[in-house]
Parts: structure tokens; sequence; C-alpha cells
């Protein structure tokens, strides 16, 4: 057991977790535990059934019920301006069908930290276990897309994806005493992101909002200087980054159920690789 506190920091991406469902599975099936865990959006929800030891929930859930038109459909967001059916995915799902492990949860000793961003200010807010609750309200936060998802209210505030604001919290990570971070990320590794062609449609929609909107049109800064803040971690030894071995061409609202499991699968083979050629002593978390 090593004496680093050790952080996993988990990128977003919608269904493009699937890769990193892959990637803790195997994490899972292999022992592979740290002591801390902050993700956002998509991360977060992966994460959560990480932390609570349940291997497997996370790609039935993504998988599943990806026919049942209260999971993701042009209906859903008809009715409650989400494609995703909020409701189904954090109430539904966790409290019904697919139980999510509370009790598993606050047994863990990990840390969890859920990424959220602040509509009014357009910054980080970050959540603990002691947040966590039945209604997943900080979860479902964290996976409200812009525009595609309504803002979340709670505890006073009015929050949105944690993505946004902080796309990779490696950051925080750091900053919470983490010595050492591995970081799952969902695109592959040199991926930039682009400047968003969007600014007229979030100026009309956040009008109300414009430190939300200032964040929108920079997003792809703080995306891509997170990126490089990364790159020097690595460079001094304190991150680990494992990231798709090839480009991933899959949208965030993927329903090809053969595209995602090949995205699952490149998960598992790539943490397989990466711990497989990684011999330093202290890799065994």
């Amino acid at each position: 057991m090593t004496n680093y506190k050790t952080g996993l920091v988990l990128e977003g991406g919608g269904m493009r977790g699937l890769y990193t469902i892959g990637v803790l599975d195997y994490f899972m099936d292999h022992g592979i535990k740290v002591d801390y865990v902050i993700g956002v959006s998509a991360g977060a929800c992966n994460g959560a059934s990480y932390v609570s030891g349940q291997k497997g929930r996370s790609y039935r859930i993504n998988t599943q019920y990806l026919k049942d038109k209260r999971y993701i459909s042009l209906r859903n967001y008809i009715k409650t301006k989400s494609l995703f059916g909020m409701d189904f995915l954090f109430d539904t799902i966790p409290n019904r069908l697919d139980p999510y492990d509370y009790t598993g949860l606050f047994a863990s000793e990990c840390q969890f930290i859920v990424g959220v961003t602040d509509v009014y200010t357009g910054k980080p807010v970050y959540f603990t276990k002691s947040d966590m609750d039945h209604h997943a309200a900080v979860l479902r936060a964290s996976s409200s897309i812009p525009v595609f998802s309504p803002i979340v209210n709670y505890q006073g505030g009015l929050y949105l994806d944690g993505g946004t604001s902080d796309p990779i919290p490696v950051r925080k990570a750091i900053e919470d005493g983490c010595e050492r971070v591995i970081v799952v990320l969902t695109r592959h590794w040199g991926y930039m992101k682009p400047k968003s062609m969007h600014r007229l449609l979030y100026r009309s929609v956040f009008r109300k909002y414009p430190q939300m909107v200032r964040l929108l049109e920079q997003r792809h800064e703080i995306y891509n200087y997170t990126l490089a803040y990364l790159d020097a971690l690595k460079k001094q030894g304190k991150a680990l980054v494992i990231a798709p071995s090839e480009p991933i061409e899959i949208s965030r609202f993927e329903t090809n159920i053969k595209k995602l499991d090949a995205l699952y699968a490149m998960g598992q083979m790539d943490a397989a690789a990466y711990f497989k050629n990684y011999r330093e002593p202290s890799h065994a978390l």
C-alpha cells in the first residue's frame, strides 16, 4: 500500500463515459483502489458506483435502457427540456430499478467529490459525500448539460454540468492534498477543444445569467488550459493519464449499443495495457 494520497480524476462526456466505465470495472476486477475520487457529469455518476463498489452497475444503466424512451429521447426534451430523462436516471433507476448502494458509499474510506457549475457565477462548486442523498440531486446537477437540460435548484443554489466550468478537475484534487492523480479522459491524448459555434444560442438561453454565458463562450480555453496543466503534472511525475488509445467518434448522446460496447472494451483494454507497462512499486494503490 502506497503512502501517497492518490486521487482519481474522472472527466465527463455523456455516453463517451462508457470508456471510463470500462476503466473503472477493470480497477474493481483487479482490486485497484484510491484515496480520493472526483468527477464531473458522467464521470461523477460513474465514480459513484466505483466508490460504492458496484462493479457492472454503470454499464447496465448506460446500456440496458437505451431503447427506453424514459432514458434518452426527443419526447423527454419536449416534456422536460432534457434529452436525458433526469427523473428516470436519478430517481427511478437508483431507487427502484438498479438500487444505488448508499451504505457502501458512506462506508468507503475513499473521499468522493462531485463538481457542479454555479449558474450565477459561472464558477465550479464542489460537493462531498455528505451532500449525497436518495434523490441524487448533486449528481443530477453535475450531469445537467447546458441547453439540453434544465437548471437544478439545490440547497438554494442554481447549478448545471460540472464539466462546463471544471472539465477535468485535476487542480481541485491537487488542492485537496492528492500527491499523485490518475486521470481518466474521454478524449484521446492530444485532443484540443474547438471554440463553440453556438454563442448566440447561449446568449439567448442564459440571458438572465451573464456569467454563465461568459463561461460557455470560454469553455474551450478552460479545457485546453487544463490539458496544459495536466501535461505539466505528467512531466513532474504527479499525474498518470489513461485516455482512449484512438479518437472517439461517438457523441455524448450515442445510443448504438455496438459502438458503446466497443468503447467499454477499449477502456478495459487501455487500463490493462497501462498497468501492465507501469511497474513503479508505488502503483499498488
